[in-house]
């Protein structure tokens, strides 16, 4: 194992117990961490256009929720950027590495960047999660009660943002960036509350924001008025938030690692790319279903490619077997069904909304809810198919 240069500089300055060893600090799981992050925002940033491509071009309809997943996008950004910066900076390495190899204005400086970019990923969420609730009040229409909810949830995650951010500004006594380590030495003597008690209190009302977040697409599924066949493949669409409430738990236990292990620092780059994750996998569970209209255009496209490959060869199969006069019969009847075959569909269209009493929804169910309805439109004709949907 090849030594760094400032593992090098800080031996030779005798700063390094004897009983560390100088390959144990020259451990680093920086590059993996840094692949991993970049990999999740090159993925949440292909899902983005992909969706503002289905809202702009294909449903030709922008939402409010549509802006503020940018929004999202964009804080999410400059959160991978000091993410980078503080494992570069070597945050996540062995806690005797920072106290024995970084210098006193490198550690201040990892605290503050840490300080500042864990403002930015509480924002984050925050606008992911309001693009989400914004998206799903597209989605009831005219149903009273839902949005009533919706609104609720809104409220609730926006409460409990404040207390999350509160706590980061004011976790020292005077207010500072800083989170001083037992061995660190100030001018100011700062009272602060512990990085872990913090962070895992932030971590627990981050779960908390999850589990309404991905509560109200059971809600709306459930007074779908719909086969429960049909129920269970909306739920593969709504659900992937499920993953992302797996990823809140695992961060409350890296945090509990980090604050109360001797070794803490050596778990902060794995909860960086949870931290990460989460945002991700907000963004990216929230965009599933705005995509619907562009792989329907796509399976769609595939599906008469497909079919006039499928007759390509069975006229050939039919040239081969017969003779020349048959085969001219043949590609006169191909070209004459192929022109029949080509025709146009328009999607269906899912509304949640107030049943009308009297609807023939109402009289046959007896009881109100949402109603989906589907409209098919077949022109034959000229021309590819193609399929749009409003989600």
């Amino acid at each position: 194992m090849t030594i760094p240069s400032d593992i090098l500089a800080a031996n030779a300055a005798g700063r390094i117990p004897n009983n560390v060893s100088l390959e144990y600090l020259a451990q680093s799981r920086d590059h993996s961490a840094i692949v991993g992050i970049i990999f999740m925002v090159c993925l949440t940033g292909v899902v983005m256009i992909l969706r503002l491509y289905a809202r702009f071009f294909l449903v030709k309809k922008v939402g409010f929720d549509d802006g503020l997943a940018v929004l999202a996008t964009i804080i999410y950004i400059a959160f991978v950027v000091l993410s980078i910066v503080l494992i570069q900076m070597g945050s996540g390495r062995h806690i005797e590495y920072i106290q024995d190899v970084l210098s006193m204005p490198t550690v201040r400086d990892t605290e503050v960047v840490d300080f500042a970019a864990h403002i930015i990923y509480t924002t984050a969420l925050l606008a992911s999660r309001l693009s989400g609730l914004a998206f799903y009040y597209r989605l009831t229409a005219m149903s009273g009660k839902l949005r009533n909810t919706i609104i609720a949830a809104a409220c609730f995650i926006f409460v409990s943002y404040l207390p999350q951010l509160f706590l980061l500004i004011f976790h020292c006594r005077p207010v500072t960036g800083l989170w001083p380590y037992d061995w660190q030495h100030e001018d100011t003597n700062y009272r602060c509350l512990s990085w872990g008690l913090v962070y895992a209190v932030n971590s627990g009302v981050s779960l908390a924001c999850d589990v309404v977040m991905f509560t109200i697409p059971s809600i709306l599924i459930k007074r779908l008025h719909v086969s429960v066949k049909r129920k269970i493949q909306l739920s593969l669409v709504m659900f992937p938030g499920v993953l992302v409430i797996v990823i809140s738990c695992v961060r409350i236990w890296l945090v509990a690692e980090g604050q109360w292990t001797s070794d803490g620092s050596w778990a902060y780059n794995p909860m960086m790319c949870i931290e990460n994750a989460e945002i991700a996998g907000t963004l990216i569970a929230l965009a599933v279903p705005s995509l619907k209209p562009l792989f329907g255009t796509l399976f769609s496209h595939l599906s008469g490619y497909a079919s006039g490959r499928t007759r390509t060869q069975t006229s050939k199969l039919q040239t081969q077997s017969k003779g020349i006069g048959t085969n001219n019969r043949n590609s006169r009847r191909l070209l004459s069904r192929s022109k029949i075959d080509e025709y146009e569909m328009m999607s269906s269209e899912t509304s949640i909304a107030r049943e009308v009493q009297g609807s023939p929804a109402s009289l046959t169910s007896g009881t109100p809810g949402i109603n989906v309805t589907s409209e098919i439109n077949i022109t034959r004709g000229k021309g590819p198919p193609n399929s749009q949907e409003e989600v």
